[in-house]
């Protein structure tokens, strides 16, 4: 029988754990050994670290010809609040985050049915031409399966131009739950589960770092959310690719995915976290996205296993326009006083985990 005392042997002897095991997390009550277990796995990888970058965020557009169910991002083009932003808006943002002191721009949006390839790839190129520094991750699996089918190319070739084009990484965005039945309730018009797999496996093999996300809290159950754990834990023992795996808690407020849940609860938001750490032994990082958990809870995660903060972050618009409470950016100031009120070292790192400077 699966216990908290043999799930604690299997950790500290660094056995892998296993599908069952981490159901058995789920079903325990003990969240505080749970939590423990977890922040000593986590000290084990990177120590009192925790890392942070000073990034922002553009969402190019939220016009969108997928409907996903649970997104309140989306909009046909002849909405009210449509929008898509011109390239030299999008470039201003960019050098405004450098003198904001951005290592980082984010770049993720809907899939425009009237924007060419040819836009994204002057995008990256104009981007990096008037903010060099800056590095750009860009594009979930979502938009490059995309770009591909618009501009009938492979993967392959999309993620050849779109690196030569100044990409620098890639999103975890748009995995949801990699369960099919799952995706089929709340994304059926999404890529699948294996084709998310599947570019996140050839942006690997192209040299991309990439990073995995997962949103729980809907109509998955837990087994759901484990099985897409190992799906990820299965693709990374195969190319070692992704940086950090980001839990996303489903923001219920303005979604058109109409629940009798109210979302997650801080408990779950902490289990999820721990179980993510403990399960997922070849990730390195583990990221407790405070846009959607809120800082408090962000900020308790840290002993829950988590060492990273995501980021500055600057005018979010997913995860607000679905009803995220938290403010559209932290200061550095806050940021790194979260993290040491909690104990630990803030670190500014880089998009790929080098460390900038230690507070």
């Amino acid at each position: 029988m699966t216990t908290l005392a043999t799930i604690k042997a299997k950790v500290h002897a660094g056995e892998r754990l296993s599908e069952d095991d981490a159901l058995a997390l789920y079903a325990s009550n003990d969240l505080l050994t749970i939590g423990e277990l977890a922040a000593w796995a986590n000290e084990r990888k990177n120590g009192a670290n925790v890392y942070f970058n000073v990034n922002r965020h553009i969402n190019p557009t939220n016009v969108c010809v997928n409907r996903c169910a649970f997104c309140a991002f989306s909009r046909t083009a002849e909405a009210d609040d449509a929008y898509t932003l011109a390239l030299d808006q999008m470039v201003g943002r960019a050098v405004e985050a450098v003198g904001q002191g951005a290592t980082e721009v984010h770049l993720v949006g809907g899939l425009h049915p009237d924007l060419p390839f040819a836009f994204y790839l002057e995008l990256l190129q104009d981007i990096r031409k008037n903010a060099p520094s800056l590095h750009i991750k860009a594009f979930t699996a979502v938009e490059i399966d995309y770009f591909a089918r618009i501009s009938g190319q492979s993967v392959e070739q999309v993620l050849t131009q779109l690196i030569e084009a100044g990409l620098g990484s890639m999103p975890g965005g748009g995995a949801e739950i990699l369960v099919e039945e799952v995706r089929q309730k709340i994304c059926p018009e999404k890529i699948s589960g294996q084709r998310w797999l599947e570019v996140h496996r050839l942006a690997h093999q192209a040299g991309l770092k990439t990073n995995a996300t997962m949103l729980y809290g809907h109509v998955e159950g837990v087994a759901d959310r484990v099985r897409h754990m190992a799906l990820l834990r299965e693709l990374q023992d195969q190319t070692g690719g992704f940086q950090v795996f980001i839990p996303l808690a489903w923001q219920p407020e303005n979604s058109p995915l109409k629940l009798d849940t109210r979302g997650t609860s801080g408990l779950d938001d902490l289990k999820t976290l721990a179980i993510a750490r403990l399960f997922l032994d070849n990730f390195q990082h583990l990221k407790a996205y405070w846009i959607m958990l809120g800082e408090k809870i962000a900020q308790v995660a840290l002993a829950f296993g988590v060492d990273d903060l995501d980021g500055t972050v600057v005018e979010e618009k997913i995860g607000h326009d679905a009803g995220a409470a938290s403010p559209q950016s932290l200061t550095l100031e806050r940021l790194i006083r979260l993290i040491k009120i909690a104990g630990k070292t803030p670190v500014e790192r880089d998009t790929l985990y080098n460390p900038l400077r230690s507070f």
